[in-house]
């Protein structure tokens, strides 16, 4: 009789009682102070955004999951992450049947269509924004400062205009996005999930690092730096959409060469390109890369068995 065959892989064996819903939870929860400055700010339209774009999201999964005959994904939370996050990639102006298309959007086609969670190729909400941006560009761009019918928005600041105090820019008294605009706020929600051990600071290191030393260089100079960093959608990108787990790479060198990445496009297309905000689209780039970079950094492994190993 034929012996069996057995595979027989090297250690480590990890285990875990981390769960996909225990750490969407945990995103959930450090999301939560960014989205109450959002409505401090901006008013209760923000928080109409907002449960908009959750609630599609979560029908949308729901239906996509009916539709595609796949098992209900909707109890690990993952829905409401992608939900949350697009809310804060928009401006509070945004009408709200865009938001829900956006977010249909965002589960459909950037998520199920690709099998689901832990699938998809690039991270669903900002894959949203950039479809938003692309159909809608004039409502994405329309920001209002809070408590004022026009002001100067994230992309006026970008560009090099009128500056709000550097205190109003970091606890978030400024135009821009929803989520965008208080640094404390993010930095409060990212320090959570680092203390959770559900995101390391070696991407948004790297990020916010090599973002701010090509923007020295390309600029030829300092000025002006910080407001560069605090501007736009460089925090929350850095904390909360380039970490994801998914559309990341897994090794901590193709970490590094990701976050890399992400700030040299972010500040090519803040100091060359013609729109003055690049976070979105560097981060989907270099979502688009994450196979290469595992390809080229994962270790090699000794003692595991090939693929088309045969018995001797």
């Amino acid at each position: 009789m034929e012996a069996k065959k057995l595979l027989v892989s090297s250690s480590p064996h990890m285990r875990s009682e981390r769960t996909v819903t225990k750490e969407m939870l945990d995103v959930i929860i450090a999301l939560i102070p960014t989205g109450l400055a959002g409505i401090y700010f901006f008013g209760m339209k923000a928080l109409v955004l907002m449960i908009a774009s959750v609630a599609s999201c979560v029908i949308a999964e729901f239906i996509s999951n009916k539709v595609m005959k796949r098992q209900s994904s909707i109890n690990d939370l993952s829905a409401i992450v992608t939900g949350l996050l697009l809310a804060y990639n928009i401006p509070v102006t945004m009408p709200v049947w865009q938001t829900v298309i956006g977010a249909a959007f965002a589960i459909v086609i950037c998520k199920q269509f690709f099998g689901g969670i832990g699938q998809n190729i690039v991270n669903p909400a900002l894959g949203a924004r950039a479809f938003l941006l692309a159909s809608w560009s004039k409502n994405m761009s329309n920001y209002v400062a809070p408590g004022k019918v026009s002001a100067v928005s994230a992309a006026t600041v970008l560009s090099g205009g009128e500056k709000p105090a550097l205190l109003d820019m970091f606890i978030g008294n400024m135009g821009g996005c929803i989520g965008e605009v208080s640094t404390i706020a993010i930095l409060i929600g990212a320090a959570y999930l680092v203390i959770r051990k559900v995101i390391s600071l070696r991407i948004p290191a790297v990020y916010i690092l090599t973002t701010a030393i090509l923007l020295m260089v390309f600029n030829k100079s300092v000025d002006g730096i910080i407001e560069q960093l605090l501007s736009g959608g460089l925090m929350l990108g850095a904390f909360f959409m380039a970490t994801d787990y998914t559309t990341s790479p897994v090794t901590k060198k193709g970490e590094i060469i990701f976050a890399f990445g992400c700030g040299l496009i972010t500040s090519l297309i803040r100091v060359f390109g013609g729109y003055p905000e690049g976070v979105s689209y560097s981060i989907l780039l270099m979502n688009l890369l994450v196979p290469l970079i595992d390809s080229k950094t994962m270790p090699k492994v000794f003692g595991v068995a090939s693929k088309g190993a045969k018995d001797e």
